[in-house]
């Protein structure tokens, strides 16, 4: 009888045991890599699918501690669990964790203690995942220019080989892990965001879809209206917002408590405030979760292609959220609309530094600008130059003296643009009263604007690439350091007189294409329409 029992009991005993085996691998597994046979492992990289880049790092390292294991030990070392939640953890920071290999890993894990040549193989791998994945931390998982063919801006550089070295060294692997991240406000919102967001899609939550219709404007009444008062009980919902008592009803009339929930997610998503349901809202609020998801993985890659330290006083430039904004020790202190390029005259992403201003500045206005968008404008109107205080000089010799526009004849000219056109300052003047400018290659500069009218519209296309500035004098005075002008530079700037300034210090400034981005007011993360398709594009690259 006790034997029947034994025979009963054994089955059990073996299937717990299992389970422990399972999910405690390290404790009941004694895993042991010896330095000969890592160094096999090393002399088949075909094997382990390892890159010339890859194989050379693993060398480098092993190389320095005479092959000796760090991960596969006896004792049994923590520090292999260390690695492998590390790993793992990458998709809380928008990386995919096979690319480290995480499954086979564990799977290595599991059969290490069978074979010497199993144990070296997982030592080595995890060394190989661990390198990867901080320098991708550290520095951005895809090759920048690759990705988005208008970025510029150098990616650091980083040696994953001694960033793990120093750590082990200094017996601080879990630290030294937690500090190769972003450490901004902006990234770290982008990350708890996505985790949300992942949540939400691991629930199988799916958003209302609104079709498409006229605009729907405030105190209207439509049958779409019922799915929009849903969509926005859902976008609030989602990022833990009160829901501005809007009643997920039936009732079809576009009311107050409804239009301040739209004026709410307009803003949210970079578009204007009006409570108008247009085009833009509709397709915002259509995005769905899924491409969200998407959005805020490759936006946090592009905050790791940025430098960790932008500087004490810094410009911020995102041209995908039509905003400048300055920072002083991390704060935000000043924030504006701004316009950017064309599509087909997109903005670059790339940095430098302002060195000075030019007040009253002339305007010299390239061939290719004079060419496609002033030549139409003079031969549809032979008072268009005049008028606007234009100077037309002979090829590009801006010293001779100025050609009469009415004694050209415009409508002959078809191909190239033989002369040199200078705006001169003024109100018509396309530069406004003041210029920013900063050395790079691309002949890009900050500058005022007589057009403000086109600070009110959604979608702030409308430049040749430079930037149009809302508050080009409260730049000014954050460039010179300064909470108000100085009563010189007003009277220089009244003057009417083209006048540089030169800054007291060179003040970093970047162009960036950000398009989820966290506003500093509400903490919310920001969603910005990608109007260059390099969402798109780097998405497309990455396959993710």
């Amino acid at each position: 009888m006790r034997r029947f029992q034994n025979k009963l009991f054994l089955p059990h005993f073996q299937f717990f045991c299992c389970l422990f085996l399972l999910f405690n691998p390290s404790i009941t597994l004694a895993l042991i890599a010896d330095a000969k046979e890592i160094e096999r492992q090393l002399a088949k990289p075909a094997s382990l699918s390892l890159s010339k880049n890859g194989l050379a790092d693993l060398q480098r390292f092993y190389a320095t501690r005479n092959s000796q294991p760090v991960w596969v030990t006896n004792p049994v070392s923590s520090l292999l669990e260390t690695a492998l939640t590390f790993i793992a953890n990458a998709e809380t920071e928008g990386l995919d964790s096979e690319d480290y290999q995480l499954q086979h890993l564990q799977q290595l894990q599991h059969h290490a203690g069978q074979s010497s040549s199993a144990a070296a193989e997982l030592e080595v791998l995890t060394t190989h995942a661990v390198l990867m994945l901080a320098r991708d931390l550290a520095r951005g998982h895809l090759t920048a220019a690759a990705a988005d063919k208008d970025w510029h801006i150098p990616q650091r550089t980083f040696d994953a080989v001694a960033f793990l070295q120093e750590a082990l060294k200094k017996d601080r692997l879990q630290p030294a892990f937690d500090e190769l991240s972003p450490k901004n406000p902006s990234y770290q919102s982008l990350k708890q965001t996505l985790a949300h967001y992942r949540q939400l899609a691991g629930n199988h939550t799916e958003w209302v879809h609104i079709p498409t219709s006229p605009s729907i404007r405030p105190g209207d009444t439509h049958p779409h209206i019922p799915l929009i008062r849903q969509r926005m009980v859902q976008a609030y919902a989602a990022d833990g917002v009160a829901e501005y008592h809007i009643a997920a009803s039936g009732n079809q009339h576009y009311d107050h408590e409804l239009v301040t929930a739209v004026k709410a997610f307009q803003a949210q998503h970079g578009l204007n405030s009006d409570g108008v349901i247009g085009k833009n809202t509709l397709r915002a609020m259509n995005r769905p979760l899924t491409w969200k998801i998407r959005q805020l993985r490759i936006n946090m890659e592009r905050l790791r292609w940025l430098p960790r330290n932008l500087g004490a006083r810094y410009l911020l430039v995102n041209t995908a959220g039509f905003k400048l904004s300055a920072f002083e020790n991390d704060e935000q202190v000043l924030d504006m609309r701004i316009i950017v390029g064309r599509d087909y005259r997109s903005t670059p992403s790339f940095n430098g530094a302002l060195s000075h201003m030019v007040l009253n500045p002339y305007w010299n206005v390239p061939v290719s600008i004079a060419t496609k968008d002033l030549l139409p404008k003079q031969q549809s109107d032979p008072m268009f130059f005049t008028q606007g205080g234009f100077k037309i000089y002979p090829g590009n010799n801006r010293n001779a003296e100025a050609i009469d526009p009415e004694t050209i004849d415009w409508h002959k000219l078809k191909r190239g643009f033989p002369y040199f056109l200078r705006q001169d300052p003024g109100k018509h003047n396309a530069l406004g009263r003041i210029k920013f400018m900063f050395a790079n290659s691309f002949d890009i500069y900050l500058h005022d604007t007589p057009s403000k009218s086109l600070f009110q519209r959604d979608i702030r296309t409308f430049s040749s690439g430079c930037i149009r500035l809302e508050k080009p004098l409260e730049l000014a005075a954050f460039a010179l350091n300064q909470e108000n002008l100085p009563e010189k530079f007003v009277e220089d700037l009244d003057s009417e007189k083209t006048i540089t300034k030169h800054l007291p210090k060179p003040l970093p400034i970047y162009l960036v294409y950000i398009t989820a981005w966290v506003d500093e007011p509400s903490k919310l993360v920001q969603f910005y329409p990608d109007i260059y398709d390099r969402d798109s594009n780097a998405l497309r690259y990455a396959r993710w």
